[in-house]
């Protein structure tokens, strides 16, 4: 049987003659699933690795560290909790003030998302993504009407995209591709 490599180097890896190689990639796998809800879930993690909780939390800090987890976050399986109408708005922003209406909208209540993003001219002009999660598409509406409103955005370009299909949501894959 194979075993994982082993590294002395800590800047690397680990020093797995103190940490289980196998009991790390079990983590990356377990972390695939996501984080169990419990009040503790490193521990829970520990258990079902046979690393501590100590080494479980000193892995995903130094993962994190290393870029080999690029964030941890939350997937809110949205249409789950009766959110049916969401609304992608793009606006095509001027350079010049793209990033400070970026923070402007992000802080609404309303936006659940908010990112710029590059153009692809001559086809996509946008280059300001603002995403809305509502109960139904009127309301969608109108919260993008108010934020139009709020921020000044009357006179520029922009679509609003309605999704009609829930793609699947999960975090990282790190050991398997399932």
């Amino acid at each position: 049987m194979n075993l994982p490599a082993t590294r002395q180097d800590q800047n690397y890896l680990f020093d797995t003659q103190s940490i289980s190689a196998w009991g790390l990639l079990r983590l990356r796998e377990q972390l695939e699933n996501g984080l169990p809800l419990t009040p503790r879930p490193y521990l829970a993690l520990a258990e079902r690795t046979g690393l501590t909780e100590q080494q479980v939390m000193q892995a995903v800090s130094q993962w994190q560290q290393q870029g080999l987890i690029k964030r941890l976050g939350l997937v809110v399986k949205h249409r789950t909790l009766g959110y049916r109408a969401n609304a992608m708005a793009v606006w095509n922003v001027s350079d010049e003030r793209v990033s400070e209406l970026g923070k402007a909208l992000a802080a609404s209540p309303v936006v659940t998302l908010c990112y710029q993003r590059p153009r692809r001219l001559p086809d996509w002009p946008y280059n300001l993504f603002c995403m809305i999660h509502g109960i139904d598409r009127n309301r969608v509406q109108s919260q993008l009407e108010q934020l139009v409103l709020e921020h000044g955005l009357e006179g520029i370009p922009h679509a609003v995209l309605f999704s009609n299909k829930a793609y699947l949501q999960r975090g990282g894959r790190y050991v398997s591709d399932r």
